[in-house]
């Protein structure tokens, strides 16, 4: 495996996009071998941690990376902006970025081009899922130029933030645009009213029991992909607080060491790791 980072090749500046961080992508890389892996292609997967744009969720970043990493997935962490340096559409602009990069070193990192995905929680899962709604589009081509490069051939959402409305969680969107943000940006950011037919195949995981970020978010964006025909599929499971991560051990909420919750290692949540390489093998990357 190599492991290094690199900062992410974005004009903040011509884009008007203001001072202060710089986004960049933590990069795992498995190592082919002349012997049994000589010439493999992998699938690469792009992590968005959680924290409702004010922080980036440890507990959502490496974990998830290196799981997706002993799968034989080229996995690569995006460290997006946050805080006051958060903002639509500057996260997204280093999203779609992150995308580009990936599929510019394909060859070099041996990298399938073709099959190319984010996953993202909370609102990383917001993130992520606006990248599937803005890849193609015109706010994305006026800023970045051609949007070939930036389309994720798949997503997969974890308790995501999804909606502006009713649903919604004001703490992400009140970092994303502002306590005073217009209805029209609003609208411009719940995802579920911006689904369009080039949206990506996707994959969605809640619990019924989530108290942050209510699981309506991805019943709504299910319903959204629904309309437009895009190939889908959803799990929502019984029991689990929010932020459950892999829902084991390793990602489990602590309090001096100890466990705050056993519902953090709930058994059955823990099993969409595995489901989402399921579908992105046989659906998402099907060709």
């Amino acid at each position: 495996m190599k492991y290094f980072t690199l900062e992410l090749d974005l004009d903040y500046e011509k884009l008007n996009l203001g001072d202060g961080h710089r986004a960049f992508i933590e990069c795992y890389l498995p190592s082919n071998f002349q012997s049994f892996s000589a010439g493999i292609k992998h699938p690469a997967m792009i992590v968005c941690p959680g924290g409702g744009y004010s922080h980036l969720s440890k507990r959502e970043d490496e974990p998830v990376a290196l799981q997706y990493l002993a799968a034989n997935y080229a996995t690569f962490i995006l460290n997006y902006s946050i805080d006051e340096d958060a903002g639509f559409p500057r996260c997204l602009l280093e999203a779609l970025t992150a995308i580009k990069t990936v599929r510019e070193h394909a060859e070099e990192w041996e990298i399938d081009a073709d099959k190319i995905a984010m996953v993202g929680f909370s609102a990383g899962g917001h993130l992520t899922a606006t990248v599937g709604a803005y890849w193609n589009s015109a706010l994305a081509q006026e800023a970045l130029g051609n949007t070939d490069q930036f389309k994720p051939n798949a997503l997969v959402l974890s308790y995501p933030v999804i909606t502006s409305g009713c649903r919604t969680h004001v703490g992400s969107f009140d970092c994303l645009v502002g306590k005073d943000a217009s209805e029209d940006l609003l609208e411009k950011v719940s995802i579920e009213k911006q689904v369009t037919a080039s949206y990506p195949p996707t994959f969605l995981w809640h619990t019924s029991t989530d108290a942050v970020v209510p699981v309506q978010n991805s019943i709504l964006m299910a319903n959204a992909l629904a309309d437009q025909g895009i190939p889908f599929e959803m799990h929502i499971y019984p029991r689990g607080p929010h932020g459950l991560s892999l829902s084991d051990e390793r990602t489990a909420k602590r309090e001096n060491g100890i466990i705050k919750h056993p519902e953090f290692c709930e058994e059955r949540p823990r099993r969409w790791l595995s489901d989402s390489l399921e579908f992105l093998s046989t659906i998402a990357f099907k060709k």
